[in-house]
């Protein structure tokens, strides 16, 4: 969209006059709408470097088509900054910026605002005052903290409206629950307000992560109770206390010292990042969530680190004063402090959040080539053409093997790879005329020549990227040959170890050792590659090799050549079916006076 001079001149008073202070700034289209929301430690300059034309982006120069106004909010610190952008964005959705993408909602646990509150699992949540602790990404960290409750906890599960007028007019009946031992009866008067809530601020500490605080004040409990010599209760509290203790040790990945610490890591691919958040409180993981960013305007990985930090304090309420990172942020946040470990628990901390990152992204794109497989082998084939340092992806890719024994029957194959699948209707054979049997490198110029020569007189697609089956000399022989036929082409060469297993890739001039992984996909189907050309070359070397052979027990017969044989072979398919043949099937094939030298040979022989 190219904007008039008078439109021009009207955004570069507003950039002049905004302040040199921390701020959040909204860009907003011919309509009004905030298409924009972002954050500054200094408004004007940041604002300023999305006109410089020199420096924009193509996503930017998208962006600034299309901005007809500009609004700023200015505050204290650049943290402050952060939250409001958090808040902006979730308010207006702007359609530039980076939205958390999450695909389903996640469980929390509910505690209800009543007078005798329920516990219970939810994906709904509902602002009534009710407490919510989660949302929790593993289902299995979830059904852990329902399990200690449930067993440590005699609370009702019933939804019944409970008040203590109803109580008291005996509008209730005790349930089975009651009777199982499962609940204490509220809605019959048997526990009271007060004694119940005790039970609901013990399970707000352990889903707060505090139950270390909490089995400190039951030790002190059940000695206070012993001491009165009321052994049922003080039993009752040490039950509670062992079921807590045992969730703890279980749950507990480092030391207990390690106390209200959040860990963040990241990774991305393309135009996606993805986030790991943990929460450590007393040693133990009692918060995990792993989620992804849709980059937007190729924002740098500290952007979207500090993203997920604002996003995740605020959605979890949390409080801590150490944040364990991959990196340190130039970001100061209030009331906490940047760690970047190098050994002992915190290291444990990010590397076990490292792993949760990639196992999510792992998934995610098992998931997303599921759906779409054709997406697999374009992503492969892009991860290939990076690897690579090519301008282009390898979309077509032709693959070279030659077979022979001794020198004997030499051929050639050509196979051909169109986004990351074989075309086999592109697939070649070639027979070696003009190299000597044996000279590997020379049949190898001989096929390349004639496949590319008849490419160009064709005018048929070449290949984006060529790998030949074999090292540096292959390679060096494909390149002559481009040379030659004056064309430019990528060649890679893979290499197999002593015990003919793909080992490598070699890549370039002079040849380069690529390095890739022997467990990656992209590994596995250049593997495929190098298996699938040695198959076609081997398998068209011994069907030649067999038809030579045929041919040659015919042409012992006097007075039969090559011809004749190859027309008997074709019509009869084999020399057993000859051999078997009356005189006039062997007369209508090849003639009356060469049908007889046949027939008589094979009933002499």
């Amino acid at each position: 969209m190219k904007h008039s001079a008078a439109y021009e001149e009207r955004l570069k008073l507003i950039v002049q006059n905004l302040p040199e202070k921390p701020g959040c700034y909204q860009y907003l289209d011919n309509k009004g709408t905030v298409i924009y929301v972002g954050k500054a430690k200094n408004l004007k300059r940041r604002v300023s470097s999305y006109f410089l034309k020199d420096v924009q982006t193509e996503k930017t120069r998208m962006l600034v088509s299309r901005i007809e106004d500009i609004r700023y909010i200015v505050v204290e610190t650049e943290w402050d900054a952060f939250l409001l952008e958090n808040n902006l964005i979730k308010r207006y959705k702007p359609r530039y910026n980076i939205l958390l993408k999450d695909d389903k909602t996640y469980p929390s646990i509910c505690i209800t605002r009543e007078e005798f509150p329920r516990v219970f699992k939810t994906r709904k949540i509902i602002r009534n005052g009710s407490e919510y602790y989660g949302p929790y990404s593993h289902v299995g960290t979830l059904n852990g903290l329902m399990e200690i409750i449930s067993k440590a906890y005699r609370i009702r599960t019933c939804r019944l409206p409970l008040e203590w007028d109803s109580i008291k007019a005996g509008k209730y009946k005790e349930c089975l629950e009651y009777h199982i031992k499962n609940c204490p009866a509220p809605c019959i008067g048997n526990v009271t307000a007060g004694e119940y809530r005790k039970q609901i601020d013990e399970i707000r500490e352990i889903l707060k992560g505090k139950s270390q605080d909490l089995t400190r004040k039951m030790i002190g409990e059940m000695k206070d109770l012993a001491a009165e010599l009321k052994f049922e209760e003080a039993q009752a509290v040490k039950n509670r206390y062992e079921t807590i203790m045992a969730f703890r040790e279980k749950s507990r990945v480092v030391d207990i010292g390690l106390d209200n610490v959040d860990v963040y890591n990241i990774d991305n691919d393309d135009d996606v990042v993805f986030v790991n958040y943990l929460h450590v409180a007393d040693g133990c993981i009692n918060q995990a969530f792993t989620f992804e960013y849709r980059r937007r305007m190729d924002e740098s990985p500290e952007e979207m680190l500090m993203l997920a930090v604002v996003e995740m304090r605020s959605r979890y309420k949390s409080t801590a004063r150490e944040i364990i990172v991959p990196f340190e942020p130039e970001t100061q946040i209030e009331g906490a402090t940047w760690t970047v470990p190098q050994k002992g628990d915190r290291k444990k901390l990010l590397e076990l959040s490292a792993l949760n990152v990639r196992q999510y992204r792992a998934d995610r794109l098992k998931r997303s080539d599921k759906l779409n497989p054709e997406q697999k082998h374009v992503r492969l084939m892009k991860q290939l053409g990076e690897l690579l340092g090519m301008e282009k992806t390898p979309m077509r890719i032709e693959c070279f093997d030659n077979s022979h024994i001794s020198g004997t029957d030499a051929v050639a194959s050509c196979v051909v790879y169109e986004n990351g699948k074989p075309d086999r209707k592109d697939y070649r054979l070639y027979n070696i005329k003009t190299a000597e049997g044996g000279d590997d490198y020379g049949s190898m110029y001989e096929v390349m020549t004639r496949r590319w020569k008849r490419a160009l007189d064709e005018c048929a697609p070449l290949p984006d990227l060529v790998i030949v089956d074999g090292g540096k000399g292959q390679m060096s022989i494909a390149k002559e040959v481009a040379d030659n036929l004056n064309i430019d082409l990528n060649i890679a060469g893979l290499v197999k170890n002593s015990r003919h297993k793909t080992q490598g890739m070699l890549y370039g001039f002079p040849q380069m050792e690529v390095g890739i992984k022997p467990d990656s996909e992209l590994f596995r189907l250049l593997e495929q590659m190098q298996e699938e050309v040695h198959r076609v070359a081997v398998s068209f070397h011994r069907k030649k090799r067999s038809s030579h052979q045929t041919s040659s027990e015919l042409t012992d017969i006097k007075g039969i050549g090559e011809q004749t044989a190859t027309v008997l072979l074709k019509r009869f398919k084999s020399v057993k079916r000859i051999s078997e043949a009356n005189l006039q099937e062997l007369e209508e094939a090849i003639g009356k006076a060469k049908a007889e030298k046949v027939y008589n040979w094979f009933r002499e022989k």
